[in-house]
């Protein structure tokens, strides 16, 4: 059916700021009315096929909002609202939660999130794979600041949480955002990079360092235990740093020491250390790696639902893709990226090393497959940024080079600053895994644009569809699981498993971070090929009761909040 003209965004927010004075301008889609000259609501979306979060079918109501909360919902067509909206065939649903994200410090970049916001994102779940942007040394806070003020003239003036916070509030953000402490991060505070043992009293530094993050906020600890040094340390270690966060309803969120043919025995130690530690946990991009492991999906879900039943607290979550993306550095062993980058650097320049550490790449090859499942996502270089997209058994083509001599040279060149998409997973272990009622979604990726400083490279197209993708795809397209389910995986599913409050839910009192899409042309557009493309269907996103995404246009709006565990 067509629609009339809908209001532009200069327009919404020029009528809207007027009050209208009972004038309508029907616009279809929606409407801006004038209100009575008694106001009930700041807000009230009419006509809204309503989704609650919690997994049950939509119904038809209008929503009232008030000062950034949900005040009632019901039948409000004699109430008075400042701005009424019709929503009417629209879906209006809680904004989604990307418990996996990667937006740190983008948004000290460019604080719009345009690629998460466009998506319904409305809160961020960052910290995750044992990183954070906090604690950090003197030292490491000097390197990050020289990287950051080369790169984007952005300095680094923090060292805890609290001072990472006063510096966002400042800036001011679309989404919400909230964090864990990484694993990793307070071992290379306390114990640096170095594959030994912690001691006794740097264990006891950590565990201090961690209590003190706990006091800032932070709502639980990540690891990656396949990334340097957080997979240095031993379960016995990881259990004492974690056993802090007992009692504080805080969460274990664990990439694991192994996705691939090692993933059974993996799952085991992250539910050893979370029984240990008297804490739930949850699997980062639950995966079975590499074609030859596409059979150990099933026993792996398996796992998680005998944990479950034994009374943990069990979650896990994952992207709607086969591709995974990291630094290509993943692909070398551990032993020859102790030490840090500078040491990793001259055992690549080493040929008697660099023979040693090809055996051990051969082996991570074999395990994803081949080099052809190897595309490269991000460079710093312009001389190499032809590379961006491709392949590698392509890019050692075009330059006549063996394929590890490429790889390694390139390394070499960069810094160890190299970005990789690999093609490890099946579309079958995807739709099975996202199916599974205790899996969220999530989309692994950081806030991104099509223009400006956050659109280089070449970027994985979960930064951009994620979301988008399992509404469309997986819910209307496909009929995986219903709309209702997919809208529940994102949203009180991830609240549930982080104890967030008021969020993730469309009820009275609850936060009005909104969705409002059409569930018949919802879909994403970013592709391996062409990544960094929008969603469509997704014209309208509200943060704490004011709209980030009016119309398909951001509006400029910075009503994201800083949220800390209570």
């Amino acid at each position: 059916m067509a629609r009339k003209r809908t209001p532009t965004r200069r327009e919404f927010i020029r009528d809207a700021g007027l009050g209208l004075g009972g004038v309508t301008l029907g616009y279809g889609l929606l409407r801006v009315n004038g209100c009575s000259s008694i106001e009930d609501f700041d807000t009230i979306i009419e006509n809204a096929m309503a989704f609650d979060g919690m997994g049950n079918p939509p119904i038809d109501a209008d929503i009232g909002i008030n000062e950034g909360r949900i005040a009632e919902i019901g039948n409000l067509s004699s109430r008075g609202a400042s701005t009424r909206l019709s929503a009417k065939g629209y879906a209006v649903a809680p904004g989604f939660i990307d418990i996996h994200s990667h937006t740190d410090y983008e948004l000290l970049i460019d604080p719009k999130a345009e690629s998460k916001i466009r998506q319904g994102v409305t809160t961020e779940v960052l910290g995750q794979d044992g990183g954070s942007v906090a604690p950090l040394t003197e030292r490491a806070r000097e390197q990050l600041n020289e990287r950051y003020m080369a790169d984007h003239g952005i300095p680094i003036d923090w060292l805890d949480f609290a001072g990472f916070y006063k510096r966002l509030r400042e800036n001011g953000t679309a989404v919400n955002w909230l964090t864990m402490v990484g694993q990793g991060t307070l071992r290379a505070h306390v114990v640096g990079y170095d594959d030994r043992p912690a001691t006794d009293d740097e264990i006891k530094e950590m565990q201090r360092l961690a209590l003190e993050c706990i006091g800032q906020g932070v709502w639980g600890i990540s690891s990656g235990l396949e990334y340097t040094p957080g997979s240095y340390a031993s379960t016995e270690e990881i259990v004492k740093v974690c056993s802090v966060f007992k009692d504080k309803a805080a969460i274990y969120s664990t990439h694991m020491r192994n996705e691939d043919d090692e993933v059974e025995e993996a799952l085991q130690e992250a539910i050893t250390i979370a029984r240990s530690a008297g804490i739930g946990f949850q699997v980062a991009h639950l995966k079975a790696q590499g074609k030859r492991n596409w059979h150990r999906a099933p026993k792996i879900l398996k796992m998680l639902e005998d944990a479950r039943e034994s009374g943990m607290q069990v979650a896990a979550d994952r992207y709607p893709y086969e591709a995974y993306s990291t630094g290509l550095s993943s692909l070398f062993p551990l032993w020859s990226r102790e030490g840090g980058t500078k040491k990793f650097l001259e055992r690549l320049e080493d040929d008697e090393q660099f023979r040693k550490i090809r055996v051990d790449v051969q082996e991570k090859i074999d395990r994803l497959g081949e080099w052809d499942a190897v595309m490269i996502s991000s460079l710093r270089l312009e001389k190499n940024k032809w590379m961006l997209g491709k392949r590698m058994t392509e890019i050692a083509r075009q330059l006549n080079q063996d394929v590890f001599e490429c790889t390694r040279r390139l390394v070499l060149e960069e810094e160890n600053r190299v970005g990789m998409c690999g093609f490890g997973m099946s579309e079958e272990n995807t739709r099975l895994i996202i199916k599974h009622p205790l899996v969220a979604i999530d989309s692994d990726g950081g806030a991104r644009a099509t223009e400006g400083p956050l659109s280089e490279g070449h970027p994985h197209p979960r930064n951009f569809g994620t979301f988008p993708r399992v509404l469309g795809k997986y819910a209307r397209d496909e009929k995986l699981f219903p709309l209702e389910e997919a809208v529940r995986k994102m949203t009180s599913l991830p609240a549930s498993i982080l104890g967030l409050k008021d969020r993730g839910m469309l009820r009275k009192g609850a936060f009005a971070d909104l969705v409002i899409f059409d569930p018949d042309k919802v879909a994403d557009q970013a592709t391996f090929e062409n990544p960094k493309q929008y969603p469509v269907g997704i014209p309208y996103v509200m943060v704490n009761g004011e709209f980030v995404i009016f119309q398909g246009e951001h509006t400029g709006k910075l009503s994201g909040r800083v949220l800390l565990k209570a």
